[in-house]
């Protein structure tokens, strides 16, 4: 149970309309036919009520996830940008290490709790998530890994609960 002023804040957010989201996939293979991980976040930001002002793919490259993150905030009124894809170990993981560099504000609880989720389902493996969140230029920003399972945990166990509250607290 939430305290009287969370729970008052999330009744302000409520109030204040459908939240607008942008959808990234990070991924060198995805196309639109085969991004379930993008679906996913699409499907549940929509069926709640909100609105995808933007949706794309792009290449696991640090330049590009830069100039396109720095695109969205620019060029769209998406409060809250959702990065799914590229948060592992590998050489090609990049998501993280451009998504760390830009935010001004780190929410360190969200990547500890989508580990703590995370575990429950995969063991040990999840140590190799480095999903982070925070805020960019006024924006909420969120990287979760591109694997449909971790998607889903993210989204229904930490993202959606939140999106209202999360964009309120940004904006206000």
């Amino acid at each position: 149970m939430g305290s009287a002023s969370t729970e008052q804040h999330r009744a302000i957010a409520a109030g204040q309309g459908p939240v607008r989201v942008a959808i990234v996939t990070v991924s060198d293979t995805r196309t639109r036919e085969n991004d379930t991980g993008g679906d996913l976040i699409e499907q549940r930001v929509t069926s709640a009520g909100h609105i995808v002002v933007f949706r794309t793919i792009v290449k696991d490259d640090p330049q590009q996830i830069e100039a396109l993150l720095d695109r969205i905030v620019s060029e769209t009124d998406a409060r809250v940008v959702l990065f799914t894809g590229g948060t592992g170990i590998a050489p090609r993981d990049t998501t993280y290490d451009v998504i760390a560099r830009k935010l001004e504000k780190t929410m360190p609880g969200f990547g500890e709790l989508f580990r703590m989720l995370s575990y429950a389902e995969v063991g040990a493996a999840a140590m190799l998530s480095r999903a982070t969140a925070g805020v960019y230029r006024g924006r909420v920003i969120v990287s979760m890994p591109g694997s449909p399972n971790a998607v889903q945990v993210a989204m229904d166990k930490l993202i959606m609960p939140e999106l209202q509250h999360l964009a309120w607290e940004v904006a206000r």
